[in-house]
């Protein structure tokens, strides 16, 4: 994929929640967003993409999924592929291909890091999301870990934006 992936780093100024931000996330999620410590993506018109949230929720629930899909459209389209079997698909390549299974755990591994960076949270301790390092168990959490962190990171989560480029691509705003 070569358009921009609009990841933000951590002490980026655009990283930080303003008041804004979480009206717009109440608005994309449905309800009031939970454990929000920064925005991990932008769309191209500003809006948030992708969140990045604490390991811990307030009320003290341990929370693995770091990087949290919150975009509509890019929700529905990774919900298409769940649909369609790409998760399926995607978990037997991984035990087929030596080299995407490496590339995958190194996935998993960046993603448990990027976590321990906001604290270590015992109960999820080696749990990334989305079935990594094994299998496919969650696009959603894929295609943010791959917003959020940029190309080359997580193959699956790229491979699933490319698929869903007719219909979605972060670097166009459709909100």
């Amino acid at each position: 994929m070569t358009d921009a992936r609009l990841a933000i780093p951590a002490d980026d100024p655009a990283a930080e929640v303003s008041a804004h931000d979480r009206e717009v996330l109440a608005e994309q999620l449905g309800r009031t967003p939970r454990g929000v410590v920064g925005i991990a993506a932008r769309c191209a018109c500003g809006r948030p993409l992708v969140v990045r949230t604490a390991p811990r929720l307030d009320d003290g629930t341990p929370f693995p999924t770091t990087f949290y899909l919150t975009h509509p459209g890019a929700v529905a389209a990774a919900s298409t592929l769940e649909a369609n079997g790409v998760m399926k698909e995607m978990t037997e390549r991984l035990a087929e291909d030596t080299a995407l299974a490496q590339a995958y755990r190194a996935a998993h591994e960046h993603y448990l890091a990027q976590r321990e960076e906001l604290g270590h949270v015992e109960e999820i301790e080696g749990i990334s999301a989305g079935g990594m390092p094994t299998r496919v168990k969650c696009l959603h959490v894929l295609v943010g870990h791959a917003l959020a962190a940029g190309a080359g990171v997580n193959p699956l989560g790229d491979e699933a934006l490319e698929r869903v480029r007719d219909v979605w691509r972060p670097d166009r705003c459709s909100c």
